[in-house]
Parts: C-alpha cells; structure tokens; sequence
C-alpha cells in the first residue's frame, strides 16, 4: 500500500498514456522528484502536492502523447507569447 506524504496532496490515476509508455513517464516524473507509482495492474498514480507538480506533470504527459505537429506548435506559441507585467516600474 502506497503512504501519501501529506494529507494535502491530490492523487491521481493518468490514463491517456499507452501502458508502453508509462515507465518511461513513471521514470522522468521520479527524476522531477513527484511522487508516483505504477501497482501490478499497469496504472500510473501520481501524486501531485505542488501546482508545479501538475505543471511538470502535463509536460512530461504532453511529450508522450502529442504528435510532433502538436510539440512544434505548441513550442512556437510559447516562443511568442508576450509576458505583461503587473508591477509598476
């Protein structure tokens, strides 16, 4: 039985991925120190205690099961995304 490590965490099952995929996202998500478990039957848990967490978490999802057209969009949006500033300089 897997021991949250706080009582304010969200658990979650991620079911979009290939179960051929998810030890390699199951290892890149232990690299980025989440939290996360697959049990015998296949499924991939997470445990997301930070919003970084679920940041990182859809990153890691979105590079296995997006198509290249999706990545290099995606990539191009971000690059000319305009950043406003609140603050008063």
């Amino acid at each position: 039985m897997y021991k949250f490590t706080s009582p304010d965490t969200i658990v979650s099952q991620v079911a979009k991925i290939d179960r051929s995929d998810r030890w390699s996202v199951h290892r890149r998500l232990q690299e980025l120190n989440i939290s996360c478990w697959c049990p015998q039957d296949g499924t991939l848990w997470v445990e997301i205690d930070r919003c970084i967490d679920a940041v990182l978490l859809r990153s890691t999802v979105q590079q296995f099961t997006s198509t290249r057209y999706e990545l290099t969009d995606w990539l191009e949006r971000c690059w000319s995304t305009q950043v406003l500033s609140t603050t008063n300089n």
